[in-house]
Order: structure tokens, then sequence, then C-alpha cells
């Protein structure tokens, strides 16, 4: 979006040396200067369908690959916090060896998590406006 607001100002000074009616030139002005915001709104909007689109199935397991990556982070977070733990607890009270658990690159899994689950306040936004269920 940078390149296209740095043109902005060169193609609005254009307009002052091709177009004498003042109102016209405003009004193409204004068309450039909005371009690239109508731009990023548009792709949003596209997202939003395709989100919809893929939101759309009536199975818990099925509706593109948001509900995968759930499942998968949902899977290494109770491995993480709860089967690890519990293992750990119960191999040391019967007093057996055993070798090291596989560990999980959390910080990894909390970015992809945490972007799920909207950490950054768009989910709430959503739940306010009624938008999801």
């Amino acid at each position: 979006m940078s390149l296209l607001t740095s043109l902005v100002g060169p193609a609005t000074d254009l307009l002052d040396k091709f177009i004498e009616d003042k109102d016209q030139k405003a009004k193409l002005a204004h068309e450039l200067a909005t371009m690239a915001d109508k731009h990023a709104q548009e792709i949003a909007l596209a997202q939003i369908a395709v989100n919809k689109e893929e939101a759309s199935s009536g199975s818990f397991f099925k509706g593109g690959w948001r509900p995968f990556i759930g499942w998968v982070c949902g899977i290494a977070f109770f491995y993480h916090f709860i089967c690890q733990p519990v293992i750990i607890f119960i191999v040391a009270i019967i007093g057996l060896q055993m070798p090291s658990l596989p560990e999980f690159e959390m910080g990894t899994l909390l970015t992809v998590l945490g972007g799920m689950l909207g950490i950054g306040g768009l989910r709430t936004y959503e739940k306010q406006k009624g938008l999801t269920k």
C-alpha cells in the first residue's frame, strides 16, 4: 500500500495540468486518495465471504483448515499441560526409567492458537455484533 500511497501525490499534481474543471479534479483526487482503502476493504470482504463459506459446514470436524488447526492445537495443549505431567508423575511414583518425552515448540503453538482465538480483540468485536454463534 505504501507504493500506491506514494503515487497519489504525483498523480494528483498531474490532474492540475490536464483537467481544468475544479469539481472534476477534486472528484478524481478524492478517488485517487481513497483507492488503497477501497482495495483493502474489497480484499477484507472477499476474505469474510471465504470464511463464511468454510464455516458453513454442519459437522463438528469439518469446515476447512481452521477446525484442523484448532484440533491440532487443542491436542498439543492437552498433551503438554495434562498428559505429559501426569505421565511423568506416574512414572516417578512407580520408579521406572523413562526416556524423555517429546516437547512441542510452545512459542509457535501459542502464536497460532492466539491468532485463531482472536487474542487481538476481533473475536470480542464479532461476539458483540452478533456475527458468531
